[in-house]
């Protein structure tokens, strides 16, 4: 997955937004230009402004990294490189909300070349398998003064709260949608988090090659850095960033490691970048096997609709047919 994370889901009554041009900012009650960030709709507007944009056209950061083997106490073993970008937009509704709607790719390419891999040799295994490149052109929904809780998986799963390091809870239980921004001078930085855990959608009974198991724990981390005064700027559609971005789960099930016996888990460490100057932060053999193979992954989304969740392991489970 991408800088953007699971799918935020909500109603959305109101497509139109306020000017941001104009200090359309919902219900904050900042009155100096200057954001507050102990008010969740001065959070809820930055948010906006840093995943995606208040653009007529969609913002287009970009990560690249490489992905490692973790098995025992071995030393961590590279595995190939971890790359792709999202198209991203979102709008500023009266209430206050963010209505959010983008499409993202997730390659794996050669550690060596940054090709991107269609087929890869398993060294555990001795196999070579078809890689699943994931693709997800759903990511739609509205973000609230309520911290986001995304319910993964089954009935019964517990659903992943956001943040849930840093989240705070009010007297009533509640979690306002306050994030632990850090000002340096006009330097912002911010941690965004979530840890998963629910019942496997590659199950073991139907993928005994590709499930890992009854239930999976990927989890994503980022750290990222702005400038404060785009963030507070109004007029400013778009804020740029730097970011750091790192995750852990189990083994990919296109890796087919589920009867190898080998136990481990793959731990990943990329960068991302957003300048909302076009496809440039896209790196040139993402951007040329995009237009060649997925074209529509350039284009902006033409609907504000809900959309439904999607991980990597939840397109496998629909588009890989069983294996018994």
């Amino acid at each position: 997955m991408s800088v953007f994370p699971d799918l935020i889901r909500g109603s959305c009554a109101v497509l139109q937004s306020p000017d941001p041009a104009r200090g359309g900012g919902g219900n904050s009650k900042t009155t100096n230009g200057e954001l507050d960030f102990a008010d969740p709709y001065d959070n809820l507007y930055a948010f906006g402004k840093l995943w995606a944009c208040y653009d007529d056209q969609p913002c287009y950061p970009a990560f690249d990294g490489v992905l490692y083997a973790m098995v025992g106490d071995q030393r961590l073993r590279p595995l190939f490189r971890y790359c792709g970008f999202g198209g991203f937009q979102a709008r500023l509704l009266p209430s206050g909300n963010v209505r959010l709607r983008g499409k993202e790719v997730g390659y794996f390419a050669d550690l060596a070349t940054g090709e991107i891999l269609e087929h890869w040799k398993n060294p555990w295994t001795g196999e070579t398998v078809e890689v699943f490149n994931f693709l997800n052109d759903r990511i739609r929904g509205e973000v609230t003064p309520t911290m986001p809780r995304f319910a993964m998986g089954e009935a019964g799963d517990t659903p992943t709260l956001m943040n849930e390091a840093t989240a705070l809870v009010d007297e009533e239980g509640i979690c306002p949608f306050i994030l632990p921004w850090r000002r340096i001078n006009d330097r912002v930085l911010l941690e965004w988090d979530y840890t998963h855990r629910y019942r496997n959608p590659v199950t073991p009974a139907k993928w005994p090659k590709a499930s890992t198991g009854e239930f999976i724990n990927p989890s994503e981390h980022f750290t990222f850095f702005a400038s404060a005064r785009q963030l507070s700027d109004r007029g400013n559609l778009s804020a740029d960033y730097t970011c750091g971005f790192s995750r852990i789960g189990p083994w990919w099930p296109w890796m087919r490691m589920g009867q190898s016996g080998v136990g481990g888990h793959v731990f990943g460490r990329m960068h991302s970048i957003k300048t909302n100057s076009g496809f440039e932060d896209i790196s040139p053999h993402v951007l040329a096997y995009t237009e060649k193979h997925h074209p529509q992954f350039l284009e902006p989304c033409t609907d504000w609709d809900d959309g439904v969740p999607i991980g990597t392991w939840e397109a496998y489970a629909r588009e890989v047919p069983p294996e018994v």
